[in-house]
């Protein structure tokens, strides 16, 4: 699920179409005002939280090898 830090409504929807992002998208339009920035301590874009099926943070803000490495382990 992609959550957006966005403003712009339109823009926002033009960028998903744009980029081809074929998964779940939300925003509240209210960039970093947003209550998710707060809730997971997002403090820069791109930022990634893995959950497990029951909502439990696994980790977050992974790149590169660590990122693909905890999702192999993850989705054995």
């Amino acid at each position: 699920m992609g959550v957006s830090l966005d403003d712009d409504k339109d823009s926002w929807l033009e960028a998903i179409k744009e980029d081809n992002l074929n998964w779940q998208h939300i925003s509240d339009l209210k960039k970093w005002e947003s209550i998710v920035v707060s809730a997971y301590q997002i403090d820069g874009i791109p930022f990634n939280v893995l959950l497990d099926p029951t909502g439990k943070v696994i980790a977050t803000d992974l790149r590169g090898d660590a990122l693909q490495n905890t999702l192999a382990s993850i989705l054995q």
